[in-house]
Order: structure tokens, then C-alpha cells, then sequence
């Protein structure tokens, strides 16, 4: 349990960054690219994941499952985030058109589930590797 204490608060400010990144390049695609909203929030969301990948690797988790194969990490990596991406679609869908709430409160509901979501799975199915002596006392590492 002592992962929460330093890799979820470095994990969440690891995902603040990519949502500004995220943000931040869907606001210039379209404003100063002039590109359409599918284009732009495309390239937001692979601008955001690259980002959440980096900071994942070089500072949020001690541990790789993968080791010093990236590609089906960063590969895993993407495809929890595009799982967790439907499910902000999903509640939002829920929240917004059958239950008629405010979006932004939705978003803040949806941003919150998803964030659990791609913690654990992506540190129990990426970044788990090596831990299996943690648990167990007077297990040398």
C-alpha cells in the first residue's frame, strides 16, 4: 500500500499534464491550424497519451511488467486509455442525455472514474513488475 502514497499523487499530476497537453493541442488544432474537431481531438488525445506514457516510465512507477520491450507496453498503455476514453463517453452519455445533468459536472464524474480506472489497471497490468517481494515479509529483493 505503499505505492499510494508516492506513485497515485505523482500519477495524478502525470495526468493533469496530459490533459493540458491534451487541451492545449486540441485548442491550437483548431484555433490556429484551422483543422476540424475529429482531427483535433485525435491529435489532443495522442499528444496527452504521449505524455502520460513518458511521465509513467521516467518518474510515476518504479516497476516495468514489460521491461525494456516498450512497444507492447506503450501499446497496452494506449489501449487502456482508449478503454477509459469510452468510458468518459459513456457516463457522459448517461449523465447528459438520459439524465439531464450539466456536462461539465458529468465531465468531473467521468474524469474521476476514468482516472481510477486507468491507475489500476494500468499499474496492476504495466508497471507491477518486480513488486512480488513487497508483499511477502523477509523476502529479500
Amino acid at each position: 500500500m505503499r505505492f499510494l502514497h508516492s506513485e497515485l499523487p505523482r500519477y495524478f499530476i502525470a495526468s493533469l499534464l496530459a490533459l493540458a497537453v491534451d487541451t492545449g493541442v486540441l485548442s491550437a488544432c483548431l484555433r490556429l491550424l484551422h483543422l476540424s474537431l475529429p482531427w483535433s481531438a485525435t491529435a489532443g488525445f495522442v499528444s496527452g497519451v504521449l505524455v502520460a506514457y513518458v511521465l509513467s516510465i521516467r518518474w510515476v512507477f518504479r516497476s516495468r511488467a514489460f521491461g525494456s520491450t516498450p512497444f507492447p507496453e506503450f501499446i497496452s498503455f494506449v489501449a487502456i486509455g482508449v478503454v477509459g476514453l469510452g468510458i468518459t463517453q459513456a457516463v457522459l452519455w448517461v449523465g447528459v442525455s438520459r439524465l439531464g445533468l450539466l456536462a461539465e459536472a458529468v465531465k468531473l464524474v467521468a474524469a474521476m472514474i476514468t482516472f481510477a480506472f486507468n491507475f489500476i489497471l494500468r499499474r496492476a497490468l504495466l508497471f507491477a513488475g518486480a513488486r512480488s517481494t513487497d508483499a511477502v515479509p523477509g523476502a529479500s529483493p
